[in-house]
This record gives C-alpha cells, structure tokens and sequence, in this order.
C-alpha cells in the first residue's frame, strides 16, 4: 500500500510493475530500491551483471532476476517496458544501456548525478523521441529534490538570471557514489556560465545557515549545474555542499596530488581504498539523518527569490523517488525523449514524499 499520496496507485498495483527492471540492483541503491518495491507488492525484474548477488537479492525478496553484461545485452531487456538503471559510474554504463533501451522499444531511468552523462543524454534527445522512449537520469537525490527546488524558485522569479544551491548534509556516501566522485578529483569544478558549463580550477567558496549556524560552503561539480539548466533556462548556475572535514581535506588537496588522484593508477589506489569502506549508510542514518537545500534565485534587477527545502536522508530518499518515477514513466505519464524530474513531473514532484518540508524564504 502506498505510504503517500505522490506513491503508487491502483493501476501500478493492478501490473505489480512487470514490465520495469532494475539494473544493478544488487549494489547498496539498487537493493535499496528493490526492497522498497517488494514491500509495495510489485515485482520488478531484478538484473545485474553477477549472477550470484542477483539471484541471492531475488530470492530473498521473491522477485524474478535475469543476469547479462551491457557488453552484451542480447535478449536481457526482452519483454521490459521501462529500466530502472542503478549500476555506476554511469559515464561508462548509461550509454550502453540506453543504446540497448532504444533497440528494445524500454524507456531509461537512472539515479546518476554525473553533469557529463545529463549533458550526454540530453544530445541525444531526438534519437529517443524518434524511438518514442523517455530518458529521464538523475531520479535519485540527484537531482530530484534539487531539480523540482530549482524549477521552485525559477516559478517565483521567471525572470531570474542566476541560481545558487546549497546542500546539506550528505556526510555518508555509498562506495558507487565514492566512485563517482574519485573520478572528478581532477577535472576542476563545473558552472555554468552565460548558458555554458565552464570548469574552474579552484572551487567558489562561501557560507551558509541551513538552520546549525553558519558554516563554511564549498562549490561542487553536482548534476544540477547540468539539469537546473535544462529545467528552467537559468543562465548562471552554481552549486555548494555544506563543507566537512572530509570534503576540505579533498579540495585542500595540492595540485600534483589531485592530478595524480586522476591518472590510472590513483584512480586504482583510490577504487581499492573505497572497496573497503561500508557499503554506505547504515539503516539508522537513513531513517534518522536529514538533508536540506537552499535554492537562491536572482534576476538583474536584484530581486531575489529563496527557498529551502528540507528530506529525509538522502540513499532513503533515492529509493523512494526512483521507484515513483520508474513507475510513472511505466505508466506512460511523461513524453518520450529528454527529461529532467520537474520537467516530467512539476515542481511539486518531491513534495508528494514522506518527511519533505519547504519553506519560502
């Protein structure tokens, strides 16, 4: 039974979601998002590229499993209407899949936040409304409460020529997200500027008050300086993380270092030290940790607009999102081609989930 009203309905009960697969669900989201689905009734495809994890994942929670590489995809997606897509780094898995999603007539879901995958997908935009598919990355917490808090602000202010984002509170990551970012120690950090992504060298810093007291802010290469864009059509967009100690020890990281973090072989000092971190958060993070998020918008004649947004934990969130919007794009609630969460769903989208609360500054 759904525990709100954004999530499920009698005609998703009625199909029990046979047509969706979720791919990689065997990682910490995937099983994350698979376990939310049992426990709705529904029975998604459970698909990974190692068959024993997948298997053992179905089992427990009796749902069916397929295994199949995106190297070779061959009749994996047979009889699937819409993937579910959750195996990073997804600059390496996106394509494939939605290459193979293209050929088999499913749509595409994914919970990536990779600015470089957004930007990929969209240029590919007529491709998947010519194969009638919708595409619709970034399902998780990126960016699905950033996104609908950008188009938020943007429908206070139409006029407004640039956006700030704030977030707070992801102190715990999973090791795909560890991944993802170890990927980005070398690439400078991205904006966007008159319209373009620019990369800086050194990250913009500042402060903020997210209700703790005012702590220091460090600039992120997060997806939305790719999706607040497509969403809204704000020119100038900047991206912070509430700084830890943790994320000031990365930046801080002289120039050699971080060059040396991106080349071959620190990529694969750095992978080997993530596989031995948890998995992520442990179950009492997620149901007692909080994120917030500050969206200030600003037009050029000084008016601002500003309003916070405040979730559940963020792995917590992701699963409750990326199952919805899976499920609504099943349904065939949105357009086929490029989509960003509010683009297919409106502002409101994350407001329909348990524990979200947003204030207008």
């Amino acid at each position: 039974m759904a525990d709100n009203p954004t999530e499920s309905g009698a005609a998703v009960d009625d199909l029990k979601a046979a047509g969706l697969m979720i791919y990689g669900a065997n990682g910490y989201t995937g099983t994350l998002i698979a376990e939310r689905a049992a426990e709705r009734g529904l029975t998604p495809i459970l698909a990974g590229r190692s068959e024993g994890p997948v298997r053992a994942l179905a089992e427990r929670l009796g749902l069916p499993w397929r295994v199949f590489d995106l190297k070779a995809v061959g009749d994996g997606l047979a009889g699937v209407s819409t993937v579910l897509m959750t195996a990073g780094p997804f600059s390496k898995t996106a394509e494939p899949m939605v290459r193979a999603c293209m050929a088999a007539g499913a749509n595409y879901v994914d919970i990536t936040g990779e600015i470089a995958v957004f930007e990929a997908l969209h240029a590919m935009d007529n491709e998947a409304g010519a194969a009638g598919i919708v595409m619709l990355p970034g399902a998780g917490f990126d960016v699905v409460p950033s996104d609908c808090l950008a188009a938020h602000v943007h429908r206070r202010l139409p006029d407004a020529t640039r956006l700030s984002l704030v977030i707070g509170g992801l102190d715990d990551v999973s090791r795909g997200t560890a991944k993802t970012m170890l990927e980005g120690v070398a690439m400078g950090t991205a904006v966007r500027r008159g319209g373009r992504i620019v990369t800086l060298d050194e990250p913009p810093r500042g402060s903020v008050d997210l209700g703790g007291g005012v702590k220091p802010t460090v600039g992120v290469s997060w997806g939305d300086v790719s999706t607040a864009y497509h969403s809204t059509g704000i020119p100038h967009i900047d991206v912070y993380f509430e700084a830890s100690e943790q994320m000031e020890k990365a930046m801080g990281m002289p120039p050699l270092v971080r060059r040396f973090m991106g080349s071959a072989l620190g990529q694969w000092i750095g992978r080997k030290a993530i596989d031995r971190m948890p998995p992520g958060p442990t179950a009492a993070v997620r149901e007692t940790a909080r994120a917030v998020l500050l969206a200030d918008a600003e037009n050029d004649k000084g008016e601002r607009a500003a309003s916070e947004l405040e979730t559940p934990e963020g792995y917590k969130l992701t699963a409750m999102t990326a199952l919805e919007a899976a499920l609504r794009v099943d349904r065939g609630e949105v357009q086929p081609g490029f989509q960003t969460p509010s683009k297919a769903f409106g502002p409101d989208f994350v407001m329909g989930f348990a524990g979200v609360v947003r204030r207008d500054l």
